[in-house]
Parts: structure tokens; C-alpha cells; sequence
């Protein structure tokens, strides 16, 4: 349409709004922008104008910087620019104060330079302060709440608003974010966010009462996961220390951490049998610190499970008042001699040799030193020695460092231990040392050390310890450490997986090296190249108390010495670990690829099934075909051989646990971030493990630039967890069939089980005190007139199972005799969950089953048929498959 036809002078400016919208329409952008400067100036009151022409525009709350309104005004503004007597100061007050309020009314858009723009055009700083909160208030009314929050800000009225009426909205929409940009930079209010948040984190708190102070607040279904304590515990740490605010203000967060910390701890130490009595004990006085309720918890804990002895001497180290001790706990205590009464808390470090067992040398790797050799600096005089060694040109550096596990009391931690090692000795550098940490000359040192080119420095990892160094020493965050000659061997076990992956012939599916193996991380480098493994038992010891004991100071040179001994068996035969002669390009190579792949993805954008299929090629061994197929997103051909779902691997996010959960009980190896986690950890699994991850929303282009294209697939979050499961297996070509539901354990997704008769449960439930006669009286007349009582000597009868489960032939079954009696735990394992079976079970249950990993216990009830009837459109079944409503129920 010509120009020509544009009115010579006042224009109307309707007229000009429907000539933008055909040209928007049209896609015409030059054309828009032709109109737009000729259109101006023929408008008799452009800044009125301008308002009518906005308020006519659709889409122009939308937020989005390609929207017409956008358009427009941007458009406007670099008109202005030409006619600088085009400004609010000419107009009349009053007519100025009109303009004002209606371009007040379009500030709902949230697209910042729409809302800069058109407060600068009109001056709305200049508002009676008195309409502006007006408006503020009156965008609550309307339940716009992000708009009403973006406008307090950007006019500086957060001191002037309720903060709660602002921000609870906002906090249960998931947009905590923005809540804090509401409070930055005003200290009040950020103690008052974090109050806040931490007294939703009380037991008693109920987010109905919050609810009904907002009775037409908007809410999505996943709004639930945005108030559960672990949430706000970890929103409450991060925001404490984000805004400095003290401790004392958030006791109900940190008594939640301390309790889930407490819980791990005792898991850790009975259940998994990983942490020994010395870490545990330094870790429990830690956690527990004065209070009473965790003290308590910690017996009670001890009582289920370890034993009463040890439950009455820490209510003893305690002085816990007799109304607050578990059952037996007192009788214990009175029962105790007095060589028993205590527990010895002292450190053992003056008892142990430096030479361990022959036993521990056979099955670990140990650091060819002396202990001569190790060499602790902790004040100026032996800092010169280190330097004078450690900073030699041409020299190669082992670097590790260790810090103080908080189990997330507080989210940073600070570096209590480097280790240096180079040829022959290690330097212990303790930032513990009074006064040391502080030193002008070690901060000095660790930037030589690390900026020097000519000093090869060997690690693992070491994102984690820079970022620990950082909350160490402040300087750093100010001027961050220049990295230079730098090897990271993580990334040199990452070309040996992939080579491996490669290589690996014949194998079900994709295989990782030591995919088998219980070790990780630079235990399993080790033990792959030097044949043994790490000894990390003192890995989550006590690395600030002092003096350190042996074993800690022996790991602490292994775990930085194992880097040279790694570094040299690779570079004297990098070709039969699959790696180039030069072990440095491999850093420098990756970060290459990682440049090539993102101009990749910006390529394939248009074709994303394309990008997927080259991630998935690349990355998958030549005979897992179909799995690779299936990753590029090809619909499987008629004669493609299905999977079964344990050949499929996934980690699902912490948005899809539902999806895990129905995944997992169909039988497929699933692996469920907590709601805690980053979102990085799932690839992390998913680059360690050789998982498939799967998530949603967002964090899938991060996720996916992380672990190649073809190993990610991103759900709908709308979808119900049932379609999304049928989604992921039609995907796939994973056919469960009946036998495959309950294979794995829901709780913990291992396929491991004991199957345990009734007679043997109800003994131990009565051995562990679960079984009374005053909660189970009538259970206990039905037994007596069967058989005769069991008397408190009776042993477990070690039966037999009469009748394997449907799902026997797809798990693993361990033998009831590696049971050990005394703590109910299996080798490995967790104690199993007997307080979970209810007693009055025993009358018709015949058979429990246990996870040997967890602990936890199932029997047969309805939940297979539920499970059944949800999933009947993707089973397959067989003519051999006996269908029954029945299955393992907890």
C-alpha cells in the first residue's frame, strides 16, 4: 500500500495503528519503519498519539520484544530523537498529568526496554508518588502480580509496599528470582524474604493459610514443589548467605538441614557402612551442636538403628532428661558399667602407623612415600621451602584440596588442606594453621603457582576446589586466578570412557568403563591405570579439626601424589589407553569441539531431529543401532527388535520424579534427581553412567549442549507422569512385559531382593520390639490357637521361598544367611525397614521381600493391578504371563 495515501497533516492516529498492524501483519519491517517516521510527524499530538496507538496494539502485555507495541515505540523513541521539541515539558500540567496516567496503565508489559522507554518518554518519576502506589496496588487487585513487582522496582517504592503482599505471590508462582531482585540492596527487606521463607520451613506451617490471604492467586500444579522444606531450606541457606544475614534468624532451615544431615550421617555409618567411627563422631558433635530436639532425634535414631548400648551412652555424653529417652534407653544406661558409660571422643591420631596393614596395601593404592616426606606448612619460613621447590620451571604438580563436609548446614565452604605434590614429598598446606590462612604471601603463591605456564599442574575435577578457594579467600572472587598450564586429568578419563565405549564388542548396551566397578571419579582412573584403587574411607572426615590423624594424612598425599603416578603411566603409553601422544591437546581439543558443536547446534536449529542424530552417533558404540536410531528420534521399523526396559538407562530431573517413579516400577534403570539438586548433576550421571536424561522445560538446551544432542529428550511438564512414561517407552521401543513391573525398587532402583518368609518377619519384628503384645493382642489369640507363641530365643528359619515372585527372573535374588542378626542389615546394605510392616500383615501376608540396597520391605497386594490397568496399552504380554491383580505393595 503506497504512503501517498497517509493524511498531510492530523492524522488520525487509529488510522495509523491499522496501517502498522497490516504492515506487522505482513512481516514488512522496513515498510513499518518507513510509515512509522512519516506517520509521526504527521500526527498533530504525537505524545497522546502515541498512548492511543499502544492501547490499541494486540499482544501488548505480552513481554516479548518482537511484539507490535514494541515495535512502535522503539520506533518512536529514535523519532524523538529528531524532533527534540517533541517532550512532556510542553504540554499543559494538567494535560501532562493525564499522559502520565495513562502511560502509567501500560506498564504491565514486562519487557524491560518497552518499560525504560516509556517511563523515560513520560516522565512517570515525576508522578505524584501517591498514583504510582495507586496503580501498584491496583495491578495486585487484578492478580498481576510480576507486573506489580517489575514496576515497584523500576520506580524504587519497595520501602513504601508490604513486602509479604507483594512477594508471597510471586514466591509460590516460582518466581522467587524476581522477589529478590524486589529486596536487593535493602537490608531490611532481605532479612524480612528470608524470615519469611524460613518460617514456612516450620512443621506446623500450612500453605492453605497462605492461600486464602490470596483466595484468585493463579497456581500451577508443580507450585506444591516450590514450598516443600527441602526447597526452602536450600533457598533460605543460599539467600542467608547471599545477604549475609545471621544464623539466629533462620532457626527453623537450619534445624531442618541439620536433621536431614543427622539422618545421612547414621544412614552413612549403620545402614551403608562407608563412614568410620572416628568421621562419624567428629560429623554427629558437629551436626547435633546444642540442640536438645537433634540430640533426641540422634537417640532415637541409634535405637532403630545400632543398639541400646550405643543410644544410652550418647543420651549420657547429653545428660538428656529421662522423659525425652526412647523406650529401654534408661534401663540401658542404669545397666551400663562404668567403662561403658562413656564414649571416647578423642582422636586417635597419636595411635595409628604411618605404614598400614598388609591387607590395605593389597587392595589400595598407597602414595610411594615415607613419612619424612610429607611436609606440613603452616607458617612463612616452610611456605619459602614449598615455594622454593614446588615453583621450579618445567616442574608437574599434583593438586588437590580438602575441605570441611557441612552436609549442607551452610551452602560454602572454605578450603581447609592443598595439597602440592610434586616428585618424591608432598606439601600440605593447612589453611586451618592460626594465623596462616591470612598470609599476604600464600595467596601471593597460589597465583604464581597457578598462572605459570612452564609448571604443568595436574588435577581432577577441579571446578569444585577453585570455587571452595574462592569462598576461602575473597581476592579471588575479585580478581579471579589466571589458569594457565593446566591438565585436567577428569577430562583425559573422559577420552578414556569414550574410547572404551568404542571399543566394547558384543555388549547390550552402552558401556562405560567400570560401569561394574563400585568405584568413581579419580578412584576409578586409578585403579584402571595403576591397578588399585583410592582408599577414600577419611574423604568426608573432619578436615579442620587439628591435629589430623594418620590415615587423614595419608589420604590427603595419596589422593594429590596419585596424579603424578597417573600422569606418568599415561604419557609413557598414551596409545593403548586410547589417547593422543600429547595428553595436554585433549584439554585444549575438547574445548575446540565444544566450540565447533555450539556453531552446530545454531545451524541444525531448524532440524533438530538431524542435531540429535549426530550427537547420538558420536557417542554411541557401533552395535547398539537401534538405541541409536531411537536417540535421533526415527520412528523403530517393523523388523527393529524392541528393548527391554532394562536396557534402558535414563536420569530424570528433578521436575519428571513422577515419570521416574512410574519408569521405575515398570522395570527400567532409573536414577531421580532430588528436588535439591542442580540440574547439571543429571548430566553429570548421564556422562559418568551413560544414561539417557531426561527432562523438561528449560534446562533441556543446557543439558543437551552438555552430554551431546542424541542424549537428552525433552517431555511436555503439562503431560500427566502416566503419558509421559508412555511417551518415553513408545520413543524408545521398550516393550515391558508383566514380569517387569516391580523388578527394581521404587525406593532406590536397585534390583536386588531377599525374600523372607512369615514366620522369620514376625520373629524379627519381635526381636526388634515392633511386634508388643498390647498393639497386636489380636493377632497374637489367632496365632495361639494355630501354633504355639514364639518364646524370645526363637532363631530365623533361613526358609526357603515356596513360590518365587513373578519378577524372579528379572532381578537379582540374595540369600537370607548374609543377613547380619544383630543390626538386621545385609553386607552393604541398609537395616531393613521393619518398621514399616504392620503387624496385623502377619495374619495373611506368606512372603516379604526386601531391597538388599535400602532396606525397604514389600509383600503382595493390589498395586500390581492398579499398575496393570494404567500401563495395559504399552505391556506386552505373552502367552506364559499369568495376569493377577496382585504384586509387591509397601
Amino acid at each position: 500500500m503506497s504512503l501517498t495515501s497517509l493524511e498531510e497533516k492530523g492524522l488520525d492516529p487509529l488510522q495509523l495503528s491499522q496501517k502498522f498492524f497490516e504492515l506487522w501483519h505482513q512481516n514488512n519491517l522496513q515498510m513499518l519503519h518507513l510509515a512509522a517516521i512519516q506517520g509521526f510527524s504527521k500526527l498533530s499530538e504525537p505524545l497522546e498519539a502515541l498512548l492511543t496507538i499502544l492501547e490499541s496494539c494486540p499482544g501488548k502485555q505480552k513481554g516479548r520484544s518482537h511484539t507490535l507495541g514494541y515495535h512502535i515505540l522503539m520506533e518512536f523513541q529514535t523519532w524523538m530523537k529528531e524532533h527534540p521539541q517533541v517532550s512532556l515539558s510542553s504540554l499543559a500540567e494538567d494535560k501532562a498529568v493525564e499522559l502520565q496516567r495513562r502511560a502509567l496503565g501500560l506498564l504491565t508489559d514486562t519487557q524491560p526496554n518497552f518499560v525504560d522507554t516509556l517511563m523515560n518518554i513520560y516522565q512517570i518519576k515525576t508522578l505524584d508518588p501517591s498514583i504510582q502506589c495507586m496503580h501498584i496496588y491496583k495491578l495486585q487487585a487484578l492478580n498481576c502480580y510480576k507486573e506489580a513487582v517489575t514496576l515497584s522496582i523500576k520506580l524504587g517504592f519497595q520501602t513504601e509496599l508490604n513486602m509479604e503482599k507483594m512477594l508471597i505471590p510471586l514466591i509460590l508462582q516460582d518466581k522467587l528470582p524476581l522477589a529478590e531482585s524486589f529486596v536487593k540492596g535493602h537490608r531490611q527487606l532481605e532479612k524480612q524474604l528470608v524470615m519469611l521463607l524460613d518460617s514456612w520451613c516450620h512443621p506446623d506451617f500450612n500453605v492453605e493459610d497462605i492461600r486464602k490471604t490470596f483466595p484468585c492467586l493463579s497456581l500451577s500444579k508443580h507450585y506444591m514443589t516450590q514450598i516443600q522444606p527441602k526447597m526452602l531450606t536450600r533457598h533460605v541457606v543460599r539467600l542467608m548467605e547471599k545477604f549475609k544475614i545471621d544464623q539466629s534468624f533462620c532457626p527453623n532451615a537450619l534445624h531442618k538441614r541439620r536433621l536431614d544431615s543427622l539422618r545421612y550421617l547414621v544412614y552413612k555409618t549403620f545402614g551403608d557402612k562407608t563412614m568410620t567411627e572416628e568421621n562419624w563422631t567428629d560429623h554427629v558433635q558437629y551436626v547435633v551442636a546444642d540442640d536438645l530436639e537433634l540430640q533426641v532425634h540422634l537417640v532415637e535414631l541409634l535405637v532403630k538403628y545400632s543398639s541400646l548400648q550405643k543410644a544410652s551412652q550418647w543420651s549420657l555424653i547429653y545428660n538428656l532428661p529421662k522423659n525425652r529417652l526412647p523406650q529401654g534407653v534408661w534401663e540401658m544406661q542404669q545397666s551400663l558399667p562404668p567403662d561403658l558409660q562413656q564414649i571416647c571422643l578423642n582422636d586417635l591420631a597419636q595411635e595409628e602407623e604411618w605404614i598400614p596393614p598388609q591387607s590395605h596395601c593389597q587392595k589400595f593404592y598407597q602414595a610411594p612415600l615415607t613419612k619424612d616426606k610429607v611436609h606440613f606448612v603452616d607458617t612463612l619460613e616452610t611456605l619459602q621451602r614449598c615455594q622454593s621447590i614446588v615453583l621450579k620451571e618445567s616442574g608437574v604438580v599434583g593438586v588437590d584440596m580438602e575441605w570441611q563436609p557441612t552436609f549442607g548446614c551452610i551452602a560454602t565452604q572454605k578450603v581447609a588442606l592443598i595439597q602440592l605434590a610434586v616428585l618424591d614429598q608432598v606439601f600440605l598446606l593447612d589453611l586451618c594453621a592460626k594465623g596462616f590462612c591470612h598470609q599476604p604471601g600464600l595467596v601471593g603463591f597460589t597465583r604464581a603457582l597457578f598462572s605459570e605456564q612452564n609448571i604443568l599442574k595436574l588435577g581432577y575435577g577441579m571446578t569444585g576446589d577453585l570455587k571452595c578457594l574462592s569462598a576461602t579467600w575473597p581476592e579471588l572472587s575479585e580478581e579471579p586466578l589466571k589458569m594457565e598450564g593446566m591438565l585436567d586429568l577428569l577430562k583425559v578419563h573422559q577420552e578414556i570412557q569414550r574410547g572404551k565405549v568404542n571399543r566394547v564388542q558384543n555388549a547390550p548396551r552402552e558401556v562405560l568403563v567400570g560401569e561394574d566397578s563400585s568405584e568413581k571419579g579419580l578412584s576409578l582412573l586409578v585403579q584402571q591405570v595403576l591397578g588399585k584403587p583410592l582408599d577414600k574411607t577419611e574423604q568426608m572426615s573432619n578436615w579442620e579439626k587439628r591435629p589430623l590423624r594418620i590415615s587423614q594424612i595419608r589420604y590427603a598425599a595419596a589422593d594429590a601424589y596419585c596424579l603424578l603416578d597417573v600422569y606418568s603411566a599415561l604419557s609413557s603409553n598414551p596409545a593403548s589407553f586410547g589417547l593422543p601422544a600429547d595428553l595436554r591437546s585433549i584439554t585444549s581439543g575438547q574445548s575446540e569441539k565444544s566450540k565447533d558443536k555450539e556453531k552446530k547446534g545454531k545451524k541444525a536449529a531448524q532440524d533438530p531431529s538431524k542435531e540429535e542424530c549426530q550427537g547420538a552417533q558420536r557417542v554411541s558404540p557401533p552395535h547398539s543401532d537401534t538405541l541409536k536410531d531411537l536417540l535421533c528420534g526415527k520412528q523403530p521399523s517393523e523388523d527393529t527388535p524392541p528393548l527391554t526396559p532394562r536396557q534402558l538407562r535414563v536420569v530424570c530431573d528433578n521436575m519428571l520424579q513422577g515419570l521416574g517413579r512410574y519408569l521405575r516400577c515398570l522395570g527400567v534403570d532409573v536414577v531421580m534427581l532430588e528436588n535439591t539438586d542442580d540440574h547439571r548433576v543429571a548430566a553429570k550421571l548421564a556422562q559418568d553412567e551413560g544414561r539417557v536424561i531426561l527432562t523438561c522445560g528449560q534446562p533441556f538446551q543446557t543439558l543437551r549442549s552438555q552430554v551431546g544432542e542424541g542424549r537428552c529428550l525433552s517431555l511436555d511438564c503439562s503431560e500427566k507422569a502416566r503419558d509421559q512414561a508412555i511417551r518415553v517407552l513408545r520413543h524408545f521401543n521398550v516393550q515391558p512385559t508383566p514380569s517387569d513391573i516391580f523388578s527394581r525398587c521404587q525406593a532406590c532402583n536397585s534390583d536386588e531382593y531377599v525374600s523372607i518368609p512369615k514366620a522369620d518377619m514376625e520373629t524379627m519384628l519381635k526381636e526388634k520390639g515392633f511386634l508388643q503384645d498390647h498393639n497386636t493382642s489380636d493377632y497374637m489369640l489367632e496365632k495361639s490357637c494355630q501354633q504355639e507363641e514364639l518364646r524370645p530365643d526363637d532363631t530365623l528359619t533361613l526358609s526357603v521361598t515356596p513360590e518365587p515372585p513373578r519378577y524372579a527372573a528379572q532381578c537379582r535374588w540374595a540369600s537370607l544367611s548374609g543377613l547380619d542378626r544383630d543390626t538386621m542389615t545385609f553386607p552393604g546394605g541398609s537395616p531393613i525397614q521393619l518398621h514399616t510392616v504392620p503387624p496385623a500383615l502377619l495374619q495373611r501376608i506368606p512372603l516379604f521381600y526386601v531391597c538388599t540396597r535400602c532396606g525397604k520391605v514389600f509383600w503382595e497386594g493390589s498395586h500390581f493391578g492398579r499398575v496393570l490397568s494404567l500401563f495395559q496399552e504399552v505391556l506386552h504380554l505373552r502367552e506364559k504371563d499369568h495376569i493377577s491383580v496382585a504384586g509387591p505393595f509397601n
